[in-house]
Parts: C-alpha cells; structure tokens; sequence
C-alpha cells in the first residue's frame, strides 16, 4: 500500500462495513484505468478450474514427484453440504489429472485440508463427510489404501504422527467460508464452551485428545474485549521438529468481519504454552526452519512481518517495513529467504515477493490481475481467491492459486535462484 491508502487502511480498519465501501470504490474508480500485462517472474504452468487453499502446506510431495490438486465442479457461489470437489493428482509433467476420491467437506480458502501424510510421497488426506458424520480420509496415488479417522484434521505432523482438529461447524459460523456447514461438537449456544476447544489427534490410534478448551482459552491472560465474546480455534501448525503447534486464538463478538486474535504455542501435550506479546491481531503466520515463527501480526500497535526467534515469542524482529499489507508466508527451505503475497491493490492486481531475512531486501516475483466476480461481496459469500504461495519442499517450486486468466486455477512456478 502506498502511504496514504495506509492512512485510510488504518483509520478504517476497526469499522469493517466502512471499509469494504471505501475499498470497493476506490477499486471502481480504479477500474477506469486500463489493465497492465500480467507479470511473473518465471513461465507459469496454469491448471484451470483447479485450485488448492491455505499457505501452510505444499500439493507438491516430498520428493517432489506429484502434486495434489482440487478440481471444481460447481460455478462460482458458495458450496452446499453434499457438493463434491474432485480430489486427485498429477506427476510433475502435469500430462493428466488422475481423480481419486471426492471430499463433501471443503471451502475456497482452506480447501478440504488436502496434504501429504508426513514424509511419505504416497499417501495423503483430506476431510470429507462419511457415514453421516464429518471426518478426514486418508488415501494413496495408487488407490490401495482408504482409511476414515473418526474427525476432522487441521494440520499432520511432520512426522506423520499426528494432526491438530477443532470444531469446523463453529468456525464456520464464527468466521464464514472458512469452516464446514456440518455440526461436529459446536457447542455454538456456548460463548466459551469446556467441551471443545483445540485437539490433538493420534493418527495411528485414531483417538483425540483436548488440549485446551475454549473456556480455559478466554481465562489465560484475558483482555476486555474478551468479556461477553464467542470464542474458537483455527490456523495451527506443527513445528519442523514436531515438538511444538501453534494455533491461533480468536474471538468476535456481533461483527463476523470484526475479528480478535493472538497467538499460542504449546507442546503436544499442552505444557510450555506461551501467549504471543500482540495486539489483539495476527492473521497468517508459519514456522521458520528451526524454531522460529514468522507472522503478521500487531507488536506495540505496528502491523508487519514479524519473526519471532522462537516457540516463546518473547523476542522478535521487525521483517521488511516496506511490507506493510498483510501477506501469506512460506519459507524456501535451506535459505534465509520466504515468500509472501498481498490481497488485490487498488487496480485489483496481488503480488508476491521473495524477501530476505538477513537484509530486508524484497524482490516482486509476481503481479497478477484479480478480477471483481472474485472479490467476496461479503463475509457470506466468500470465495475470493487469495494467492496463497506454497514454496515445494526442496525450494524448486512455488505454487499459488490465482485467477489472472479470469479462472480460478492451481499455478506452478520454478523459483529462480
């Protein structure tokens, strides 16, 4: 954002109604200007009518062999209960889709939480609803393997091990299109409810286990505005060495789009937990190479990228000011260097960078025009298509969902050296 649209970002951000109005016609005026060339940094495979989701995890296996992949099959609106997305892959020579199931439990931001099991280049999962009852599939490119675990998952463990789930229902309805239209232990008459809250799931066993519940979350160091709101989980993610997740905490209270935030981290047993020193707001974050935690997020009230040096987040940086919108991170493995995203400008066109950490030195990589029909009209109606850049696990890809040729589609990009 250039200075004064930061002006009018930060005087709006706490009347979100207000905001959206301001945006949307400042982007009509905008529209008035004709339409700059697309500009990637490298060729771009574009596989349209596909799409992935979230930022945090890679479609692209370890070895760096096969992507996963979701194919649409209804138009452009919200997904009804039952609708099915084609779940799939392809080899990196991307010839042919090969379908494999199908996931009944799935939105445009956070997919179906498709992603490879551990390390293995073989077997994957994803959530679905099964046998009346919402819950996660694990399946193999082979088609030799279909296995149900009794809830849904979030995030797997690096390992393999384990997967974090909460409540889908209530994130559904607390933060829309994010969540499923499925009831699974909401608890939704319950402002903070003790019956659900953050799990942690044994793959092998298929049990789960409450970390922490939603009433014992709002009691830790809690602020005014928590008093009188409803509170949930989302976006939590294992650490490299498995030892550690991090979830985020939030709370709204009338407003949907008026949303509180804060960071937690924890073992997997719950011991260690540590509360993020933020103010009242991080939106996307990921775990560096070690133990670091890269976020956006509120410090001493100043929006940026912050690193965080470790599980603790007591200590922690200030990444390239210049980046002063909110982004979508992932690290390239084996460099001190990640990539991050912007939402649509005024002129509807998202970028994404590739940043250094040891100088703050950003280099645009792509600038790729997102056109209106995939801007949310609202919190309701919410399939705007993010770029979400997922860095492969070797660093040779990156991979974004976009919507420059006007449909939504799955992008595959080689990162220069």
């Amino acid at each position: 954002m250039n200075k004064l649209e930061k002006i009018i970002y930060d005087a709006l951000k706490k009347h979100p109604q207000i905001k959206l109005f301001v945006r949307d016609t400042y982007q009509n005026v905008m529209d008035l200007i004709p339409d700059k060339p697309n500009f990637t940094i490298a060729d771009v495979k574009v596989l349209e009518g596909f799409f992935w989701g979230f930022h945090d995890v890679s479609p692209i296996s370890n070895d760096e062999q096969h992507m996963l992949g979701c194919k649409l099959n209804i138009p452009l609106r919200m997904p009804e209960p039952g609708e099915p997305l084609t779940i799939g892959y392809w080899d990196m020579d991307f010839n042919e889709f090969h379908p494999v199931d199908d996931s009944l439990a799935w939105g445009y931001h956070k997919g179906c939480r498709l992603q490879w099991m551990g390390d293995s280049n073989e077997r994957f999962v994803f959530n679905t609803f099964h046998d009346n009852r919402l819950c996660a599939e694990i399946c193999s490119i082979n088609q030799q393997e279909k296995v149900f675990l009794d809830h849904p998952i979030d995030t797997v463990s690096w390992d393999g091990k384990y997967a974090t789930s909460f409540s889908y229902r209530r994130l559904n309805e607390l933060m829309p299109g994010y969540g499923y239209d499925y009831e699974d232990g909401s608890f939704l008459d319950e402002n903070e409810s003790e019956n659900t809250g953050l799990y942690l799931i044994d793959i092998e066993k298929n049990t789960r286990k409450l970390l922490f519940s939603l009433k014992e979350l709002a009691a830790m160091n809690p602020t005014p505005n928590m008093r009188g709101a409803r509170h949930f989980v989302t976006h939590t993610e294992f650490s490299k060495d498995n030892q550690f997740v991090v979830f985020m905490h939030r709370w709204i209270h009338d407003d949907p789009e008026k949303r509180f935030s804060r960071l937690i981290t924890c073992k997997l047993d719950g011991s260690e937990l540590s509360i993020s020193p933020t103010t009242d707001m991080v939106s996307h974050y990921v775990w560096d190479q070690k133990w670091g935690i890269l976020a956006y997020c509120r410090v001493n009230n100043i929006d940026g990228h912050y690193l965080f040096s470790d599980a603790s987040m007591k200590q922690w940086r200030h990444i390239a000011p210049v980046l002063n919108s909110d982004g979508h991170q992932s690290f390239i493995p084996n460099t001190n260097q990640f990539i991050t995203d912007t939402y649509p400008d005024g002129r509807r066109y998202a970028k994404m960078y590739r940043v250094s950490l040891e100088n703050d030195t950003v280099e645009l990589i792509a600038d790729l025009k997102s056109y209106k029909e995939f801007q949310s009209p609202n919190c309701y109606k919410n399939w705007a298509c993010d770029l979400h850049p997922r860095v492969s696990p070797k660093g040779t890809y990156v991979t974004f969902d976009s919507v420059h040729t006007r449909q939504r589609a799955l992008c595959v990009m080689k990162l220069p050296k």
